[in-house]
């Protein structure tokens, strides 16, 4: 058996920024310089699913924390993370090291050390709402939504990883959480 035993699990939009908010895609398709060292010492990819994508769809806005949390989208987040815990489990369970979880930082949803916040509300209906809008944004230190489900659900298993985030201000960087 030719197997290195180890997986990389990460984002959706690091193997596919076209599931990213239009204007913030920040890399046209593959993270390549995060993931090229993963694919050149032979350890195995697992990609989590879009929980904005198959939420909202492709067409959607950058919304903050507080538009995610609450329990419908939690909902959403296990039901659709529910496959992929199951592979990481079967993975641990069959002796394979999971080497962590990449995120996305200053994502609602994947950020890792750094996530959205500043939700004001309402409807937007001229540049003053905006700027409104604007002011109150600001990033905050934690997880995103999707990323503390995903925590809790491999703790629940007993499954404990790091988890690492890129930031897409500078993406060859990978920044570890505490």
């Amino acid at each position: 058996m030719n197997r290195s035993k180890r997986i990389i699990v990460v984002s959706h939009c690091i193997l596919n920024a076209n599931a990213k908010v239009g204007p913030l895609a920040v890399y046209p398709g593959v993270l390549r310089q995060v993931m090229d060292r993963f694919i050149e010492d032979g350890t195995g990819i697992l990609q989590l699913p879009c929980p904005e994508l198959s939420y909202l769809g492709i067409n959607r806005w950058g919304m903050c924390r507080e538009q995610y949390d609450h329990p419908n989208f939690q909902r959403h987040c296990k039901q659709i993370l529910t496959p992929s815990v199951d592979q990481i489990e079967a993975f641990v369970a069959a002796g394979y090291e999971i080497c962590g979880i990449i995120g996305a930082d200053g994502s609602p949803n994947c950020g890792v050390t750094r996530t959205p916040s500043g939700l004001v509300g309402g409807v937007i209906r001229d540049a003053k709402d905006v700027e409104k809008q604007m002011e109150n944004f600001r990033y905050v230190p934690g997880m995103g939504v999707f990323f503390n489900i995903l925590k809790e659900m491999l703790l629940n298993r007993k499954i404990s990883t790091r988890f690492m985030a890129i930031d897409e201000d500078n993406p060859t960087t990978l920044i570890t959480s505490d």
